[in-house]
């Protein structure tokens, strides 16, 4: 059970949110972003069903009331209203009876996960489909008629994302960006928009914020896609580092996908506060299999966006499954993904090349009240050499990062350093 206020409120969140059918488009996204808005006061944008944006035209809109089939005897044996992954997402309706041949022709199962409801779509490609656990697909009797029925609609609508702005003192921007397109699961789904919505709360009480905090709540892929069509020019311009949330919320160990580039600032504040959190984590290059880093880092835009994850997408086995649920995920390591998060955003509020003010030899600290009277080993003489090795390196040219790593500890423990030699007018 959760321990913290905050694990408490992503398990209710995550309640309430778990049972909407969502897709690329349709009631279920504008539900999601509506329940999200309690969190994120974010403005809600929509992009016309055959919109052209770029090399993509926006789909029609998918909305699904029920559907479900009766085996030969008249028994519900599969109902959308117990589990929405039973259909294929942007199934086109059906009302009609077939024998069992040609309804399996429209039925998934994972038989190497027997148990398991495997999660199908076909944006653009108009089909219907239902998915069943490989144990359910082999109790089905062969023989006699099953009745089919799905009630969906596929009009012309509105493709639906939100953003909110955090402005800061300076243009400079930092983005964050997940996905609200997947019916209910947990970490490929849920963990996503939680801990997005959740680090905003905790980057809003940040008082004189250097950066301006960029916060995109979007379908997958072509939402992104509707995204940058609008405001990619400013991303251009203004973009200083930005991450993905996705698959943010299981057991596993931190996980850090480096954008293209590399090298980006992105990337060197995020593995640096991984490499001093002494928490298990791994570092793995991009590759364009995965999440909406692929639309950030695509040709023409580049984008220094990266994505801090925990098990990555299709490196667990429950992936796009039934079996990724609550049970699944844990809010305790999902709150801990926030909190990394929050660490990576005080180094950037932190790192910048700082200038020491004294330009021969070291500064009279004694003077200044910077030097103790006596050390403590364990403690002053730690924030002393701190201090000391702050000043020495700071030149007006090196950011803090690159201090902090000369001395290999992390950036977030000059801060103090930082602020006491800013009151004395040192840099």
């Amino acid at each position: 059970m959760p321990s913290t206020e905050l694990e408490k409120d992503l398990e209710s969140y995550f309640d309430r949110l778990w049972p909407i059918c969502r897709s690329l488009t349709g009631d279920g996204v504008r539900e999601t972003l509506a329940i999200l808005q309690e969190v994120v006061p974010m403005e809600l944008f929509s992009v016309a069903s055959g919109s052209t944006v770029f090399d993509w035209t926006v789909p029609k809109e998918w909305n699904i009331n029920e559907a479900y089939i009766l085996d030969p005897s008249g028994q519900k044996i599969i109902d959308f209203k117990e589990n929405n992954l039973h259909v294929f997402s942007y199934s086109t309706p059906v009302n009609t009876e077939l024998t069992f041949e040609e309804l399996n022709k429209h039925l998934r199962t994972l038989p190497a996960m027997p148990t398991a409801i495997p999660y199908v779509t076909s944006y653009y490609r108009e089909q219907w489909g239902f998915c069943l656990s490989h144990e359910q697909w082999e109790s089905l009797p062969r023989e006699g008629n099953y009745r089919v029925v799905i009630d969906s609609s596929l009009t012309n609508g509105e493709l639906n994302y939100g953003e909110c702005v955090l402005p800061g003192e300076t243009d400079k921007e930092i983005l964050f960006s997940t996905y609200v397109c997947h019916p209910s699961m947990a970490n490929n789904e849920l963990s996503g928009p939680l801990a997005q919505a959740f680090l905003y709360k905790e980057i809003a009480k940040l008082k004189n914020r250097k950066y301006t905090y960029r916060f995109v709540f979007a379908p997958e892929t072509i939402g992104i896609i509707a995204y940058l069509d609008r405001v990619g020019d400013q991303l251009l311009k203004n973009l200083e580092a930005g991450y993905v949330l996705t698959c943010v919320g299981d057991r596993g160990p931190l996980t850090y996908k480096r954008s293209k580039q590399g090298q980006s600032v992105a990337d060197r504040t995020a593995e640096h506060v991984l490499k001093h959190s002494e928490k298990t984590h791994e570092i793995i290059d991009f590759a364009v299999g995965g999440s909406d880093e692929r639309q950030y880092c695509s040709p023409g835009f580049n984008l220094p966006v990266g994505s801090l994850m925990r098990t990555p997408y299709q490196r667990y086995k429950e992936y796009h499954t039934s079996l990724d649920n609550k049970e699944f995920i844990s809010f305790s390591h999902l709150a801990d993904t926030i909190s990394t998060y929050m660490d990576i955003v005080k180094v950037f509020e932190l790192n910048e090349p700082y200038e020491n003010k004294v330009k021969f030899g070291e500064p009279q600290l004694g003077e200044r009240g910077l030097y103790p009277d006596s050390i403590n080993p364990d403690t002053d003489r730690e924030n002393l050499h701190n201090l000391l090795h702050f000043l020495s390196f700071a030149d007006g040219q090196t950011d803090l990062i690159t201090i902090a790593e000369a001395r290999n500890r992390s950036a977030l423990v000059f801060e103090e350093a930082i602020k006491n030699c800013q009151a004395k007018g040192l840099i």
